[in-house]
């Protein structure tokens, strides 16, 4: 049977139903759920951030086919009629879109309410009109809830850090971190709403940010439970890619053990936490093995421009 490679899609759902090779991470769903309901993981980019944003978005959604085989089924089908339940879930995906422009954050944000008002039909007496964006938000919430027959919303947030990363001037960063903070600042009052709260981003913005308002989202992003939640162990990399590697060691004249040092060399060493094993960079890992060559992948797919901007040597309030 062929084995499947996807170096670009980052929706869990085309992954799996297109048959490409997946490392499972579902068992930190249940870790994440024994642990809490509202969270913010760090992680740099082409990490497997929006991977797992959509694995939560098809678990909450209830798509249990998709999760065949996974560690969560087992888990999920031990709960009995309690299993696989569907959840309404509003889902922000903002690691792409222009938001150097005036309204581009704005924009983004109401595109992703009406896409959901049209698929929950929340009209009539479930209306989620408001004067503000924030109060459409913060209608949609409650009254997505009500419409539900009383299911908590779960909302995710991925890349929630790129429209204040791409911002061109320090004024129009000033006024996308204002509008985040009205806009998510509701979900503090939303809490009896909501189900789960995901948020994901490269670097956590304090100070004057929408981390001043949600602090209730635990930071996961350098404990020791979660250092795998993104990235490959060694483990996960030579049980998930066994033949993929003696491809590569094949392609390149090498033994396997000999081509493990060199993905060693140029892939791991990545800690997210103080006591947990480095891990490799799976964008890196998936076009090594796609190209059967080793190459600077990572780092020459993105340039960390926002550090360039400000300047190494200052510190820009992260």
């Amino acid at each position: 049977m062929e084995r499947r490679l996807s170096t670009t899609t980052q929706s869990f759902e085309k992954l799996r139903t297109n048959g490409c090779i997946y490392v499972d991470k579902t068992r930190y769903i249940n870790e994440l759920m024994n642990l809490g309901d509202q969270f913010f993981l760090s992680r740099p980019r082409r990490f497997g951030k929006s991977l797992f944003i959509s694995t939560l978005e098809a678990f909450f959604l209830g798509k249990k086919d998709l999760f065949r085989g996974l560690d969560i089924e087992k888990t999920e089908n031990a709960k009995g009629e309690e299993a696989w339940t569907e959840f309404p879930v509003v889902s922000f995906y903002l690691s792409g879109g222009e938001f150097s422009s005036r309204n581009g954050l704005r924009d983004r944000l109401n595109a992703t309410l009406n896409e959901c008002i049209k698929k929950y039909d929340l009209t009539g007496n479930y209306s989620v009109e408001g004067e503000t964006l924030a109060v459409r938000f913060y209608n949609l919430i409650s009254n997505l809830y009500h419409k539900m027959g009383k299911r908590q919303v779960v909302v995710l947030v991925d890349e929630y850090d790129n429209p204040l990363l791409k911002a061109d001037s320090i004024e129009m960063e000033t006024a996308n971190r204002q509008l985040y903070k009205e806009f998510f600042g509701v979900l503090k009052d939303q809490d009896q709403y909501l189900k789960f709260v995901f948020f994901t981003g490269v670097t956590k913005f304090s100070k004057v940010s929408i981390f001043s308002d949600l602090n209730q989202l635990k930071d996961i992003s350098l404990l020791d439970q979660f250092s795998g939640i993104c990235g490959f162990s060694e483990e996960e990399m030579t049980s998930t890619y066994g033949p993929e590697i003696h491809e590569l060691a094949l392609a390149q004249g090498m033994s396997d053990q000999e081509c493990l040092a060199e993905l060693r060399k140029m892939y791991d060493g990545y800690h997210f936490s103080k006591n947990a094993d480095g891990v490799y960079n799976p964008y890196s890992l998936i076009n090594a093995f796609a190209d059967k060559d080793f190459n600077n992948y990572w780092f020459e797919s993105a340039t960390p421009g926002f550090l360039i901007k400000r300047g190494c040597g200052q510190k820009p309030g992260l």
